[in-house]
């Protein structure tokens, strides 16, 4: 639990993440993700409630927990005439040379110039600098919020490698973020938060099968929607003129029957992805915490 005065943050959040998988969480600007990651890297102190990380709570009094991990805010703060280049080295020599031999190497993959100074460089390209910062010492934890922000979309997906490199080579990975398609294509499990409580964690290929399917039936003259809108399989049944569109959970045997009794135009499927799910929830009103 997090207040911030009279009003909370968080409501709860109960979370617990396996050491060497991939962990999405996921949920829409404000929803509470930044927060709980702060409380996660001991830079706010829940009001209520314990976090351990690595095995230790309050990090800041252990900072070789601290070096363990690698951590891209969703805000970075530069400016000035430091280089990126002088920044990442400062870095690596706090952590008594690691990552040193690595810098250049993630900046060339990012297409970053490590010599320009910070007052010179985009938003895109400070992200960069955030990724090489966080990657660069191989750490155990990864704990990326929002990590793609203000990358091109080559570039997004030289991000989802390098996560999937270092799960690999044995880190954990926890990333924070709204664009549900990079979470659907590296986590493993998946938590939502939605007004500061988590409603839902369940592993990705469990909420994929779940989603469901979209389908869109165009008929010669529009059917009578009762007999679709009975089917226990269809959710979100709507009539357009003579195209029907309806979410498909299960079997699609008795939605086919129904269809076949009326004279079938054209008919398309597809598999629904974490977002449609995602949206689902937000269609939702909140419950009281």
């Amino acid at each position: 639990m997090k207040d911030y005065g009279p009003v909370r943050a968080l409501h709860g959040v109960d979370l617990q993440v396996h050491r060497g998988e991939v962990f999405g969480f996921i949920g829409p600007n404000g929803a509470g993700k930044s927060t709980t990651i702060r409380c996660l890297l001991d830079l706010l102190r829940p009001t209520d409630g314990r976090v351990s990380v690595l095995g230790r709570s309050e990090l800041s009094s252990h900072p070789e927990i601290r070096a363990r991990i690698g951590y891209l805010p969703g805000e970075l703060s530069m400016a000035g005439t430091r280089t990126a280049r002088q920044h990442l080295v400062s870095l690596s020599q706090m952590r008594g040379g690691a990552g040193l031999d690595r810098i250049d190497v993630i900046a060339e993959r990012f297409r970053l110039d490590l010599d320009r100074p910070f007052r010179g460089l985009s938003k895109g390209n400070k992200q960069k600098v955030g990724v090489v910062q966080a990657f660069m010492h191989e750490p155990e934890l990864l704990i990326l919020d929002e990590p793609t922000s203000g990358l091109d979309p080559l570039l997004q997906q030289e991000f989802l490698a390098l996560a999937r490199e270092a799960n690999d080579a044995g880190a954990t990975v926890f990333i924070s973020s709204h664009i549900l398609s990079e979470v659907e294509a590296v986590a493993d499990r998946v938590a939502i938060i939605r007004s500061g409580v988590i409603i839902e964690v369940e592993n990705v290929e469990s909420l994929r099968s779940r989603a469901g399917q979209q389908v869109r039936l165009e008929f010669e003259m529009a059917p009578p929607l009762a007999g679709f809108t009975a089917l226990p399989e269809l959710d979100d049944v709507a009539l357009d003129g003579a195209t029907l569109t309806a979410v498909l959970r299960g079997s699609p045997d008795a939605l086919l029957k129904e269809a076949s009794r009326h004279t079938v135009v054209r008919w398309s499927a597809h598999d629904r992805n974490l977002e449609e799910l995602f949206m689902d929830h937000y269609r939702q009103p909140p419950e009281t915490p």
